[in-house]
């Protein structure tokens, strides 16, 4: 069989090229052209180098990580090390997929002419095999992670809460907000934001319909509930420097599956609003909470 090295580069900056950008397109990361194609064509060079060179170091599987080590970086051009090794992962897992659709064509189109030299794959008409491999992968590894993603979203973003005041207690649909990181300002004690209606139930009306006054300050008999009362500024939901009325709760119970996470130390923020127009979720909680907390083997 006849090998022509240019055919080898330009299939493999074709196809690295094509790897990097649905990298990019499944981490959402910003599309660099420039970048991309440097990174494309380190690899189409090793690939050629692998192939004309009798030295075994090209072959070596340290100087192969080094090699995608270096394009995730030029490509990505990495702030940190741990969105570096979530590039590296993303960009392995593509090339494999890439991979696999690549030699799966030349198996059925072409079987009796696949060659193995050096570690690159050699057909007799690479280029259309590159090109169509190129496009199916790309729509196979983006629909793949874009439904995993989903699925995942819809599975872990909303939960069931039982929020316990005074031994009452009210049921609640919230969605973990991993950038809920609102905290009672001395204790430091985190805060899970509420809707003010569905709090009718565990929180009395002379709280709820006098908000605004206990915030300001004014004369609100507040009885027992007295201890319990914070007051709790924010910067988010739309309102820059606002200020939210807490309470402290007994405690809330997270469901997970048939079990739930027993969570003692917490303060109910009382949003008067509505969170979601939906109304898919009713209470904001943070993924802070959920960390490192203990799975009780008890029915929610």
């Amino acid at each position: 069989m006849t090998i022509y090295l240019d055919i080898i580069f330009f299939e493999n900056l074709f196809m690295n090229y094509i790897i990097l950008f649905a990298t990019e397109t499944i981490l959402k990361s910003q599309f660099k052209i420039i970048r991309t194609f440097l990174s494309s064509l380190i690899g189409s060079v090793y690939a050629v180098l692998t192939y004309v060179t009798d030295m075994e170091i090209y072959s070596s599987i340290l100087l192969k990580i080094i090699l995608s080590m270096s394009m995730v970086y030029i490509a990505f051009n990495s702030k940190n090390l741990k969105s570096f090794f979530k590039q590296l992962i993303i960009f392995y897992l593509t090339s494999f997929t890439f991979g696999g659709v690549a030699f799966a064509f030349v198996y059925f189109v072409n079987p009796q002419n696949i060659l193995f030299e050096k570690g690159v794959l050699i057909t007799t008409y690479p280029i259309k095999i590159i090109l169509v491999a190129g496009i199916i992968g790309f729509l196979i590894i983006t629909t793949a992670f874009k439904n995993i993603k989903g699925k995942l979203r819809k599975k872990d973003m909303f939960c069931n809460i039982k929020i316990i005041i005074n031994s009452k207690s009210v049921y609640v649909k919230a969605i973990i907000d991993t950038g809920n990181f609102l905290k009672e300002p001395i204790t430091q004690t985190p805060v899970v934001v509420v809707q003010k209606n569905v709090l009718k139930g565990v929180i009395p009306s002379y709280i709820l319909e006098n908000i605004e006054d206990i915030i300001n300050g004014k004369s609100v008999n507040l009885y027992e509930y007295i201890s319990k009362i914070r007051i709790i500024p924010f910067t988010s939901l739309g309102k820059e420097n606002g200020v939210l009325l807490g309470i402290k709760a007994d405690k809330i119970l997270v469901e997970a599956e048939d079990k739930y996470i027993d969570i003692n130390n917490v303060i109910i923020g009382i949003y008067d609003g509505i969170l979601e127009k939906n109304k898919r979720y009713m209470a904001l909680l943070g993924l802070e909470l959920l960390e490192n907390k203990k799975v009780e083997s008890l029915s929610f």
